[in-house]
């Protein structure tokens, strides 16, 4: 197998460390026009009187439909071992 066989299909991706952390979300905002999907990732103090935008998040419709399909199918795992 050469080299170029060996990375079809395979994408490096670069995450410094605070990436790789993670931030958590407790709601999702999402908005759409004709060509794009937007979802405004959100974190809401325990007071409820704030709250701070974490990442936006812009996404085609296609690929829109290919994370809720996932998000799906994730879910039902879920449910199924818990």
């Amino acid at each position: 197998m050469d080299q170029q066989q060996q990375v079809q299909g395979q994408v490096q991706i670069k995450a410094d460390e605070k990436e790789l952390q993670g931030q958590y979300s407790n709601l999702v905002m999402i908005h759409h026009n004709l060509e794009e999907f937007t979802l405004n990732f959100i974190y809401i103090f325990p007071n409820g009187a704030q709250g701070k935008l974490l990442n936006s998040v812009i996404v085609s419709p296609g690929h829109a439909k290919r994370i809720w399909r996932a998000l799906g199918e994730n879910l039902a795992r879920y449910e199924a071992q818990f």
